[in-house]
């Protein structure tokens, strides 16, 4: 039986099954029969992995409407889709991938929500040791919409255990009775400020009507340029009954909504400009406010759950990037992303990036499996010939890795959330809910993922030579990174794959949006850090007066506080450990920005010393205080962020890479 495409693509001995995908509850390996002339050992090859492609039937979409317009998108506009996605499973058949099993199964509520409560930072909320760091902590500094979720959640664990007879701790005594939640209070003080308040109700001016105005968009109008607040969690603002329209997927990347970022003057912060402390508890907040984010749009947050098989330690495919990380860090210390996905980026970019198809057309069968073979023997050793390696087979090698991580690249746990961003709408809820699930995402899968989607855009750059738009990027990347089954064309499978493609394209399209820290997230860790060091003022305050009777001396202490008041109020002093001049007083007044600092030890530098030998790119940062550490933008204004974090420490130096 022969089904011909409208298209490019001939979908040969299908296999038919339900057009709705397999529900979550039921076990990732779909239980196909062997396609007829192959054996089950192939059939077993080609299945035997994990479904990363969940559908929206089992996420229990909300009640938006969405659907796929048959005028933009139509089985030809998908063709290098299921192009690729044959090619993979063709990939399979000849046994050129080589996967461990990944067992995934649904967690019960009761698991379900201990892990959520572990990973959100809240587990001695549960275990009685109430006053540990970092839950009251964080819990301090909730919205009211924020909390909510975190009582919930606590709720839904203790009947969980009860019925299981385990003694854990009643809700009602973490949510005192008629307490009011903390509330998130903009504008008060600093722009990043948050503040605590028992009467204040949260409601962020012009932002409803804002979401308002972006569901009446009109898909087939050109790109508008809307401006992004950070300084209000997306959870506030996200109305259910606001933000319900018709999702139609275009494959014109001139459809995309232009995004500005509204500049605070504490500056932007990236994901690498923070402390891996402070990261930690962005990760705890990020995870809190995606599921406050969820609820708030209808949408049930679901996880999975990972049993741990055995996979490789050693090699380069098929291996986790752990422990990837772990074996090139031995050779290069500070090494972030795998060495061996590094090279292949770095080959393609060389020589590959104006090549016609890159990434579209494939290599050489034979010639990607000789390579791989050559690649696990020699790469360590350095003895690899890169110059025999065509770009094309270099592509194939590039995608044949993501497929093979063993644990996926989107992780087990948040792939259901990644796919639920299929069903929202506007594209601005669609890039919130992104924003939070990169900012989950483990340390490793994030750089790795950022350093993939700085090449894609390359790609995308070179489009006029290399024929691959943004489109048609996302749709040979979205089946790599979430995984399909199927062959056919049917219009409910087209939804699906081109809702994948969709969230590449977000991916790569707003990446620098994605990878940037919003600042009520800042503002949650500076509460955070603030609380943790008054807890541990107060309890060592006892021990310090005894000391203070016992060593007391009048006149150092008079000595201490005539030099503090040599240092008059709105004056920092920088330390530049790698200048000439190692430290400067600087008067800050409401224009001093972070580059006028660099300027200024610049310009020292270069008269007091012959300018023979050229220092790395200095910034500066704050240390300290109610921060870990903080790499500043240079369009930072220091007074503010003086008013903001008075106790910390100005250093300037390289970036810590």
């Amino acid at each position: 039986m022969e089904i011909k495409d409208s298209g490019r693509v001939i979908l040969t001995a299908y296999h038919s099954y339900t057009p709705s995908r397999i529900p979550m509850e039921q076990s990732f390996v779909p239980q196909l029969s062997p396609t007829p002339g192959h054996s089950p050992l192939n059939s077993k090859a080609r299945y035997q992995r994990m479904d990363r492609m969940i559908s929206q039937d089992s996420l229990h979409p909300p009640s938006f409407s969405r659907s796929v317009s048959q005028e933009s998108l139509d089985s030809t506009s998908m063709a290098d889709y299921w192009s690729e996605v044959k090619s993979i499973e063709e990939s399979a058949e000849n046994g050129q991938e080589e996967h461990a099993v990944l067992e995934v199964k649904s967690a019960d509520e009761g698991e379900m929500e201990e892990a959520w409560i572990q990973e959100a930072g809240l587990s001695t909320l549960v275990s009685g040791s109430l006053g540990e760091e970092p839950a009251e902590a964080l819990f301090s500094t909730l919205t009211r919409t924020q909390a909510a979720v975190v009582k919930k959640r606590i709720d839904n664990y203790t009947q969980t255990q009860r019925k299981k007879k385990h003694s854990v701790r009643d809700v009602r005594d973490i949510f005192a009775v008629g307490d009011s939640p903390p509330v998130f209070c903009p504008g008060a003080g600093s722009p990043n400020s948050i503040q605590l308040s028992s009467k204040l109700s949260f409601r962020a001016p012009g932002r409803l009507e804002s979401c308002a105005s972006d569901c009446k968009l009109s898909k087939d109008s050109p790109s508008l340029l809307e401006e992004l607040n950070f300084e209000v969690p997306y959870s506030e603002c996200a109305l259910r009954k606001d933000c319900r329209s018709i999702q139609r997927i275009k494959k014109d990347d001139a459809t995309l909504p232009k995004f500005l970022i509204r500049k605070a003057k504490l500056g932007l912060t990236v994901v690498g400009d923070l402390s891996q402390e402070d990261m930690k508890k962005i990760g705890y907040i990020s995870l809190i406010e995606l599921t406050a984010y969820f609820d708030a749009l209808g949408i049930e947050l679901k996880r999975n759950r990972t049993v741990k098989s055995k996979v490789r330690e050693c090699g380069l495919f098929g291996v986790p990037l752990t422990t990837l990380l772990e074996n090139d860090q031995k050779k290069f210390p500070g090494s972030k992303v795998p060495l061996i996905f590094k090279k292949l980026l770095s080959k393609l970019e060389q020589t590959g990036l104006q090549t016609e198809g890159i990434l579209r057309v494939p290599g050489s069968a034979s010639r990607v499996k000789n390579l791989r073979q050559e690649l696990e023997a020699k790469f360590y050793e350095d003895t690899f010939d890169w110059e025999q390696v065509r770009h094309n087979d270099a592509a194939g090698l590039l995608k044949m890795f993501i497929r093979e991580l063993p644990y996926p690249l989107l992780t087990v746990e948040y792939l259901p959330a990644f796919n639920a961003v299929e069903n929202i709408s506007p594209s601005k809820l669609q890039l919130q809910a992104l924003h939070l699930l990169i900012m989950l995402l483990p340390e490793p899968n994030r750089d790795t993922l950022k350093a993939f989607l700085e090449f894609l855009s390359k790609v995308v750059a070179n489009e006029e030579k290399n024929r691959m738009s943004l489109w048609n990027v996302s749709m040979i990347v979205a089946p790599n990174l979430f995984m399909c089954k199927g062959k056919t064309a049917n219009p409910q499978e087209m939804q699906g794959a081109a809702g994948a493609a969709h969230v590449v394209r977000l991916l790569v399209k707003y990446q620098d949006i994605l990878w940037t820290v919003p600042y009520f997230m800042i503002s949650h860790v500076r509460k955070m850090n603030e609380a943790a060091m008054n807890k541990k003022h107060q309890a060592s305050d006892k021990s310090k007066k005894k000391l203070l009777r016992t060593f007391w001396n009048p006149e150092r202490e008079k000595t201490e506080r005539s030099e503090l008041c040599d240092v008059p109020r709105g004056v920092i002093r920088v330390h530049a450990p790698q200048h000439a001049k190692v430290s400067m007083a600087i008067q800050l007044d409401n224009e001093t920005k972070a580059m006028d600092v660099i300027a200024r030890f610049d310009c020292e530098n270069s008269s007091g010393s012959l300018g023979s030998v050229r220092r790395q790119k200095q910034y500066l940062y704050e240390v300290g205080g109610n921060i870990g550490e903080r790499c500043l933008d240079p369009e930072t204004y220091l007074l503010d962020l003086y008013h903001v974090n008075p106790q910390c420490e100005w250093i300037l130096k390289p970036r810590t890479t």
